[in-house]
């Protein structure tokens, strides 16, 4: 792993907060268009454009085709197996509720991160991280509303997603020592395209299309070719959907997952934005509480992170742990 300093932690976080700004656009352009196409087809699609464009860059830019050399292949595989778990939940989510409730869910992955980054990587988490981490739990139940009626199964795909995306992250920060950012989005994009591919072949025809729920209709929907006016998204969605991956692998391969986790929330209020002004969703109660939730153990965890940073510090194991 690269040693995570200060300066590589600023970097980091600029990277995940550029990174949750594409995806924010990605997620709204996806949720656009969730009642005409089918999901795997708008993944392939997009992967096909967001590989050309990251080979685009690479040849440009980078160190050309050689940089996507790896001798980890078995891990590239299991991060795109949990790439494809945030994508598949978090955009049938999308079909069937408001973007806003959809990323404040979704968005408890960053706390998940900081606690799940002790057991995996070693990292330190005090009483602090943990105090945000339960703070944040308590924003899910309160959006979740149990006592409301039941949960909605369209509630819980979100947190499928953030389970996923910080095993994401976590695989991410193990092999960011050796694997560059350009060769992750790389094998990334691939994984996308296969299983694209493999839903076309299985189920590409709509025959299984026979569900009124919005997610099942999206994930089982009939390819068709996309209208003229359409091709536009679908290239903004490559686009952001490469440019938020290379982001986002950048930000963990420079700093600690910890720190670099909740500057991703830029992407809460971006979704209530898009979910106003495009969808015409406005927040209820329920959600603004357990959104503000949510977010304030993001923030305690950046108030906490920068405290740390300009505290002195001692070789005791109690300092640290604080």
């Amino acid at each position: 792993m690269i040693e995570a300093g200060p300066r590589n932690n600023l970097i980091g976080a600029l990277c995940a907060l550029a990174g949750a700004a594409c995806f924010s656009v990605n997620d709204m352009m996806i949720k656009f268009i969730s009642g005409d196409y089918a999901l795997h087809q708008v993944v392939f699609i997009r992967a096909i454009i967001g590989v050309g464009l990251t080979l685009l860059a690479i040849t440009l830019f980078g160190a050309g085709l050689a940089a996507l050399r790896t001798g980890r292949p078995g891990m590239h595989a299991l991060r795109a197996l949990c790439i494809l778990g945030v994508n598949t939940f978090l955009f049938l989510s999308l079909a069937a509720i408001p973007m806003a409730d959809a990323l404040a869910l979704f968005f408890v992955a960053p706390l998940l991160i900081a606690g799940l980054s002790f057991t995996f990587l070693g990292e330190r988490v005090g009483p602090w991280r943990w105090a945000a981490v339960v703070i944040g739990l308590i924003g899910v139940v309160v959006m979740l509303r149990p006592g409301g009626g039941g949960v909605q199964i369209a509630n819980l795909l979100p947190l499928g997603a953030a389970l996923s995306y910080a095993a994401l992250s976590l695989i991410t920060r193990h092999i960011g020592g050796t694997e560059s950012a350009q060769t992750m989005a790389v094998y990334t994009q691939m994984g996308f395209i296969l299983v694209g591919a493999a839903m076309w072949a299985t189920v590409g025809d709509g025959r299984f299309d026979r569900f009124d729920d919005p997610s099942l209709a999206f994930l089982l929907r009939a390819w068709v070719w996309p209208a003229p006016s359409d091709w536009w998204i679908f290239l903004g969605v490559g686009a952001a959907s490469a440019g938020g991956a290379f982001l986002i692998s950048q930000a963990y391969r420079m700093a600690e997952v910890g720190y670099a986790a909740p500057f991703e929330y830029v992407a809460l209020p971006m979704a209530v934005i898009w979910g106003v002004l495009v969808f015409a969703d406005f927040p209820d109660a329920a959600t603004w509480i357990g959104m503000a939730l949510i977010a304030g153990g993001g923030l305690l965890l950046i108030w906490r992170e920068t405290v740390r940073a300009r505290s002195p510090r001692t070789p005791t194991p109690a300092a640290e742990a604080r």
